[in-house]
């Protein structure tokens, strides 16, 4: 993927965080409230924009870090989707998904951080 389509990916992403908020405080407010559900779609929102950010930032910053930018991108879809359809149709089961998209959030970290130190010199020359 090239960073182009990597941004307008994160940029949709994150327009979609604002607008599935924006629906879950307004339009699905009384069946969230119903279902006691609230708690879990604002949560899913908060790691879909965080990670939509993300996916900006590194779009931002060539050449693309592919590996983290698809770890955090399926663990959006993962994580916080499972999240949005536990909060709409209260079925207790896709609570059991949502973990394996919060590992593919956590591995797009860690590979950041091995890149990172990996990619680093020290500062005095030894």
């Amino acid at each position: 993927m090239k960073e182009t389509m990597a941004t307008r990916v994160a940029a949709v992403s994150g327009a979609l965080a604002v607008v599935l908020g924006a629906f879950g405080a307004h339009g699905l407010k009384e069946s969230l409230a119903q279902n006691g559900t609230a708690n879990i779609w604002e949560k899913a929102v908060f790691y879909h924009f965080i990670h939509a950010v993300m996916l900006f930032v590194l779009a931002q910053r060539p050449p693309l870090k592919a590996g983290p930018w698809w770890c955090f991108f399926c663990g959006i879809m993962i994580f916080s989707g499972s999240l949005y359809l536990l909060a709409v149709t209260n079925r207790p089961w896709l609570g059991a998904i949502t973990p394996l998209g919060g590992l593919s959030l956590i591995a797009g970290w860690i590979w950041l951080a091995v890149s990172a130190a990996k990619g680093r010199m020290p500062e005095d020359g030894h």
